[in-house]
């Protein structure tokens, strides 16, 4: 996957590669859109030969699963990147962010409500890739003599938030052309890593002699949020530097084949490797690398190197997570620009970095983790293509720039209550079937307890719907309560356009 047209090459530096992005959640002029399908995939898939999906394949094979198992669950759990298509074809057409777009559907207000959760899920994000790269970095540590202590922890926790920063800071353009230039280095290094696993791993031992369906569907939802489900917010950050006439099966596509494909890679690599490599409790642990240091079948030089190669995916990786919840903090009103955003939510990631790396197993934060972003996420998605769907497929990008009440999307007081009330209730439902890993009382998940046999620990053994209830919901309840008002909008719209 190689691009033919550089970043900005001839355009003005507005997103040029290694100089400051000015835009923030403003409208994207077409004099600057220099990024085709496959640039987007690129970049994508820059993100998606990662670590963290290795480690996520071996967390599901924590769950008790069996090596193909764990694979079914990987392969469809991860067809939800075309969900990530679809919600990247905005972009082009309103040349802003998602939470830009989004007024449309929510309001200029009422959009600040999915737009704080997601500030929210993509701070919890840049904590898991910041706990992943100080457990690299003690590992790397451990083997060079030097032990783990507090004061060691906090000292690599700074470092690598002011490391994380960089990227970002700088913006798109640079961002784009760092995660293609990754995808080279880190296909080799991962095969080279892939040959010692062929030669060590056990797919047909079987974890535990009974795995149940409920079991499975709580899997799937990990699974599904962890791949495509948990980027769905992200997508129109990226694809606005797309042309506005370009071919959208394209897009989907390319998308798809640069996330998807390596995803599962990556994802069936890591339930693998854990069927030779430590044990439930290490990868459960708090730092999950600790299987590479324990174990004498992948040699130490190799661990030393690829431990190196992690941490450099890693910032690269969380660039994603930081750049889009700075333009998340703008989008919510905040005065800033997109650069001093990022600053910001460095700062408020090292404080939680800290009370996360200090207070919990890394399983066990991944799990709740989950559990809080499908709640906001499977519902919200369902809504917003929904809201596209019925405007039929078209915005007034100059209205979407608006968040006073001269824009015709500002609805009652610029909140669009057919939305969030949807909303609310898709939150609801994904609730109602949520198996989680905190103890949740039963009239809060009727769902999951009327599918279970027993309580477990501090787990429900019931099955999770979560996504399919809150999208499901969330999808129903914003045809019958905004299809109206939506209409109302469009003809306004057309007005505008000079369409029928």
């Amino acid at each position: 996957m190689t691009a033919t047209l550089e970043p900005n090459s001839g355009f003005p530096d507005a997103d040029k590669a290694f100089h400051v992005e000015q835009h923030g959640v403003d409208f994207i002029p077409e004099s600057e859109r220099w990024a085709k399908p496959r640039d987007i995939a690129s970049m994508w898939g820059g993100a998606s030969l990662n670590i963290e999906y290795l480690v996520y394949g071996a967390i599901l094979m924590g769950f008790g699963f069996n090596f193909w198992q764990a694979l079914s669950l990987i392969v469809i759990g991860n067809l939800s990147w075309f969900l990530v298509g679809l919600a990247s074809l905005q972009g082009p057409q309103t040349g802003t962010t998602v939470f830009g777009s989004n007024r449309a559907a929510f309001g200029p207000n009422g959009s600040k409500v999915p737009a704080f959760f997601n500030w929210l899920t993509q701070v919890g994000f840049e904590i898991e890739g910041l706990i992943l790269i100080v457990g690299a970095a003690l590992v790397l540590l451990n083997k060079a003599g030097v032990h783990s202590s507090v004061g060691l922890k906090i000292v690599l926790i700074i470092v690598a938030v002011s490391i994380q920063a960089v990227l970002p800071f700088f913006g798109h353009a640079t961002m784009a052309k760092v995660l293609k230039a990754l995808i080279i280095p880190f296909l080799v290094i991962f095969i080279v890593l892939f040959i010692f696993t062929a030669l060590h791993a056990h797919p047909g031992i079987k974890a535990q002699p009974y795995v149940d369906w409920q079991l499975w569907t709580a899997g799937l939802a990990f699974s599904i949020t962890l791949s495509g489900l948990g980027w769905t917010e992200c997508g129109n950050d990226y694809s606005r530097y797309l042309d506005v006439a370009v071919d959208k099966k394209k897009v989907v596509g390319w998308l798809f084949l640069g996330t998807a494909v390596p995803e599962m890679i990556m994802m069936t690599l890591g339930a693998l490797v854990f069927t030779f490599i430590g044990s439930v409790s290490v990868w459960n642990g708090s730092n999950p690398f600790e299987a590479f240091q324990a174990q004498h079948a992948i040699p130490s030089w190799f661990v030393v190197i690829f431990m190196l190669f992690v941490i450099v995916q890693l910032f690269g990786i969380n660039s994603l997570d930081l750049y889009s919840s700075g333009v998340t903090l703008q989008a919510l009103g905040f005065k800033l620009k997109r650069y001093q955003a990022v600053v910001l939510d460095s700062i408020i990631c090292m404080a939680i970095t800290f009370y996360a790396v200090f207070n919990s197993s890394f399983s066990i934060y991944m799990k709740d983790f989950v559990d809080l972003v499908i709640i906001w996420i499977a519902p919200w998605v369902a809504i917003y293509l929904v809201d596209w769907v019925l405007r039929k497929y078209r915005y007034v990008p100059a209205e979407l720039q608006k968040t006073d009440r001269t824009s015709i999307y500002w609805s009652a007081g610029g909140w669009n209550w057919a939305a969030v009330i949807s909303l609310g209730l898709g939150m609801v439902a994904a609730i109602s079937a949520l198996n989680t890993t905190f103890r949740v009382p039963s009239w809060v998940n009727p769902i999951t307890v009327s599918t279970g046999n027993y309580w477990t620990g501090a787990s429900l053994s019931g099955a999770d719907f979560s996504v399919f209830m809150g999208m499901g919901v969330g999808a129903i309840a914003y045809l019958i309560l905004g299809t109206a008002s939506v209409r109302r909008q469009v003809a306004k719209q057309n007005e505008l356009l000079g369409t029928n």
